[in-house]
């Protein structure tokens, strides 16, 4: 079992990122799939959530309407849009996974099924 995150870099504010968060060993149809942050000296962060079933999704208010997440379950991969990228944006991303039968709830808590590496983001000023 393995969710690789790729996609990240070096960008100016105001560009934009892709993030793509790939799921082996198991099918992300039957798991929410987040989206975390760390920056250095500071806590693991949730950014968004995307329901397995119907696609609802969740976004901590410091990206809304900047950051969309989206999934392609054919392709067994999340993606993280980030539009208009700012600094404080800069950390390392990475995903993880919860099964749907242990509840929506869970999405972007310490409890989740599986966790992934992280890609690097850097946004300059």
């Amino acid at each position: 079992v393995q969710l690789q995150a790729s996609g990240g870099g070096l960008v100016q504010a105001g560009g934009s990122l892709r993030l793509s968060c790939a799921a082996s060993g198991f099918t992300v149809d039957d798991y929410s799939i987040a989206w975390f942050r760390q920056a250095p000296g500071k806590e693991r962060e949730g950014v968004s959530c995307i329901s397995s079933s119907d696609g609802v999704t969740y976004y901590e208010d410091s990206v809304k309407g900047r950051f969309t997440i989206s999934r392609d379950n054919a392709k067994n991969t999340v993606y993280l849009q980030m539009n208009s990228l700012k600094p404080e944006d800069t950390a390392v991303y990475f995903c993880a996974a919860v099964s749907t039968s242990r509840g929506w709830a869970l999405c972007l808590t310490d409890v989740m099924d599986y966790w992934g590496k992280g890609t690097q983001v850097t946004v300059s000023s």
